[in-house]
């Protein structure tokens, strides 16, 4: 009972704006007191969980990401992708999606993506006629991406927690995240056959972008960003380098191509840039740390199997228990941001779904796809805020058009994720990690 009410406390400590890791703080305080934990074994705990070599991945990743949102990637990649598919309705919309796509691959953050590839596309996406709010939406559903195509700082703190091979939880979104690309880029061709009307004003507009750099050009530019999730990703399924060293690679990929090829990154934008990395690390470690204890006292307090027994009481039937745990994690998503829901909520679901026979990489993706979802939905919907207020518009603007693409495209692909359990395992299986 106390477990459960540490988990309403949390909602309703985030809910009233009280930051993620004082939230974690204080439900740790109320576990403590409730079931009187000896703190200082407690906190032992705590810190031995946080000394992982798994986990120096997370600063690398992050800070490489915002070196790459600063040193010119992001650009490079949008004039590659917009020229690539200029001339058709919609086809920047659809260059906003793969180049999320592309950034998610090499940045492993959402919030990156949508603060790089928002900065630079929301303008001209305007000027070619698209309603900001259904701009907003959109660069808010896919920056996401970066949750599920690999690498990912979700999965890389989902595999910490719940001890599991980093490399076969990154193998096992590629799949779900390509689906939900294109699953975008087809809601967004439909989308503008209404939006989008063929102006004398729209047109001027697009044939004045589209006259401007050259295909071959843009593409020897973008080269360099599109070879590092190359090197990145076939660098650890080829067995060249672990997570974690893929992690240094990439950092130090940023630096080269940010420095000395494409030359935007300057000596204070990379200062800038270590300051908000320091900032963004510090509170995810924050937010591990107490994660950590607070799974330490429930899993004590043999919480995961009450859970497990609470719901075989109500039902022993797979298919409903699967569709019961998406509704949960979709709604406790909706409230929390995705931190809390990968290190503290989705590992209180894994035993009832391992007893059920899912394999916790399957697992790992059905999480990742309902972090996508609840990221993107109101009330808390952190994703969307952030895409708003970079697109300048109200967020009730963007909230219909947030909504049909979650039942049209992204609630789909999480049905299929969930009942079709070889489009997450297929992969992991074909290079030997399962």
């Amino acid at each position: 009972m106390a477990a459960l009410f540490g988990i309403a406390l949390l909602m309703a400590l985030m809910i009233f704006g009280v930051p993620v890791a004082w939230s974690f703080a204080g439900v740790l305080m109320f576990l403590v007191w409730a079931y009187d934990v000896n703190t200082a074994t407690l906190l032992l705990q705590g810190f031995r969980s946080l000394d992982s070599v798994i986990l120096l991945a997370l600063p690398l990743f992050v800070l490489a990401g915002y070196l790459m949102q600063s040193g010119g990637v992001a650009r490079r990649l949008i004039s590659f992708m917009s020229l690539t598919l200029r001339g058709r309705k919609g086809g920047l919309g659809g260059a906003m999606v793969l180049s999320s796509g592309v950034f998610g691959a090499i940045s492993g953050t959402a919030t990156a993506a949508v603060a790089s590839i928002g900065t630079i596309m929301v303008d001209p996406l305007a000027q070619r006629g698209y309603p900001r709010g259904y701009t907003s939406a959109l660069l808010g559903a896919s920056s996401l991406l970066g949750i599920l195509i690999p690498p990912s700082i979700t999965l890389i703190l989902f595999g910490v927690v719940t001890r599991q091979s980093i490399t076969a939880l990154f193998a096992a979104t590629i799949v779900p995240g390509v689906l939900l690309m294109v699953g975008l880029i087809i809601f967004n061709k439909i989308a503008t056959r209404q939006l989008l009307q063929d102006t004398p004003e729209r047109l001027a507009a697009l044939k004045a972008q589209d006259a401007g750099e050259h295909a071959a050009t843009a593409t020897l530019r973008a080269l360099p960003a599109l070879m590092m999730p190359v090197i990145i990703l076939g660098g650890i399924y080829g067995g060249v380098f672990t997570p974690t060293e893929a992690a240094a690679v990439a950092l130090f990929l940023a630096v080269l191509i940010g420095f000395f090829v494409y030359r935007d990154l300057t000596i204070e934008r990379f200062r800038r840039s270590l300051l908000e990395a320091g900032e963004t690390t510090g509170t995810i470690i924050l937010i591990l740390l107490f994660s950590f204890m607070i799974g330490r006292i429930m899993v004590a307090e043999s919480v995961p199997q009450e859970l497990t027994s609470a719901v075989a009481q109500i039902t022993e039937n797979k298919i409903l228990i699967l569709i019961l745990v998406n509704a949960f994690l979709i709604f406790v998503g909706m409230i929390m941001d995705d931190l809390s829901v990968t290190v503290v909520i989705a590992p209180l679901m894994m035993p009832l779904l391992v007893a059920q026979g899912v394999d916790p990489v399957h697992y790992a993706a059905i999480v990742a796809c309902s972090v996508v979802i609840g990221a993107n939905s109101p009330p808390v919907a952190p994703i969307l805020y952030m895409a708003c207020r970079i697109g300048k518009v109200s967020i009730h603007k963007a909230v219909m058009p947030a909504i049909r693409i979650i039942f049209m495209v992204a609630l789909p692909v999480q049905l299929l994720v969930t009942f079709v359990p070889e489009l997450s395992l297929f992969l992991p299986r074909l290079l030997g990690l399962r």
